[in-house]
């Protein structure tokens, strides 16, 4: 039994710089979104002590700083096994379960931490919410679409562009939907729907969008709206509509940009933020990409 002073440590990505008592040095970049933490590691040579994660952690491998191979041992849920840890390998370590490890040269990682509660979200009529369990796996094989998500956060991390908001939203439940699909040790049940959304959900989920135009819409909360688990809603959204939820999302946006420039005295930049974008340069950028011509041109024709 363990003694107060022999409690295993925590590591909660919901606080602030939480994992800089593990590692020799801080995380190198570090971003924490709704539900989802995303940190970019340089370290040295270490071992770190046993603990636990409060979220469910994946960790993925990149090439050593010295260009030598990386490998060293991992604990997961009292089991260890020494990890070759190539390129884009990835680890799965569920909240909640004893964890450590260790590696042998200079290392780059990166680490995804996502709250346990999304997974209860997005699989919430896939698979029964007490039987959401992720099964622990060792960093000895890709994992392909994982590999892409971590890469695309770093990418938005670095840079940020154009729908970064709806670009995470997406990503974040994607992973969710792998996890659960991959990584659970009961497998969802995908039903097999064929005729998209009711009138009445396909009504409820639309009008609540065309009431939110100006807020950040997340596709979560789509999903609540229309009583099923995400995987199924966007099946069913792009059934009914023909389009994808944040399609159809920044056509309303336009439709309505479109709508207050024609009827109102609003100026660009008021009416960008109005219909839910970050500046005028933002609703620029797509009024284009979808009208073909720029809102001040779109004025100077109405005036015609």
């Amino acid at each position: 039994m363990r003694t107060q002073s022999q409690e295993i440590k925590l590591i909660d990505y919901r606080q602030e710089k939480a994992s800089d008592a593990f590692v020799p040095k801080p995380a190198i970049l570090s971003r924490h979104w709704d539900n989802i933490h995303f940190e970019v590691h340089q370290q040295p040579l270490f071992d770190v002590a046993e603990h636990q994660h409060t979220m469910h952690v994946l960790v993925h491998g990149l090439e050593s700083l010295s260009g030598e191979s990386s490998s060293g041992e991992r604990w997961l849920d009292g089991k260890v096994t020494r990890e070759t840890r190539n390129l884009g390998d990835i680890a799965v370590i569920p909240a909640g379960i004893s964890h450590r490890c260790n590696w042998n040269t200079d290392v780059q990682f990166m680490i995804v931490a996502i709250e346990p509660t999304l997974l209860t979200q997005v699989g919430q009529d896939l698979v029964n919410p007490d039987r959401i369990e992720l099964m622990p796996h060792f960093m000895n094989e890709q994992d392909i679409l994982t590999q892409g998500i971590f890469y695309a956060l770093k990418q938005e991390l670095e840079c940020s562009k154009i729908g970064s908001n709806l670009l995470i939203d997406s990503l974040k439940n994607t992973l969710a939907i792998h996890l659960l699909r991959k990584y659970c040790t009961t497998q969802p049940k995908f039903l097999n729907y064929t005729d998209g959304l009711s009138k009445l959900k396909l009504k409820q989920v639309t009008d609540y969008i065309n009431e939110h135009l100006h807020q950040d819409i997340k596709l979560i909360e789509l999903a609540v709206i229309a009583q099923m688990s995400l995987y199924h809603f966007l099946r069913l959204f792009n059934q009914s509509m023909g389009v994808t939820p944040h399609q159809y999302i920044l056509q309303r946006r336009i439709e309505k940009a479109k709508y207050l420039l024609q009827h109102t005295t609003l100026s660009i930049a008021e009416i960008a933020v109005s219909v839910g974008f970050c500046d005028q340069s933002h609703l620029t950028r797509y009024f284009k990409r979808i009208v073909g011509v720029t809102p001040k041109k779109y004025l100077l024709l109405l005036a015609q």
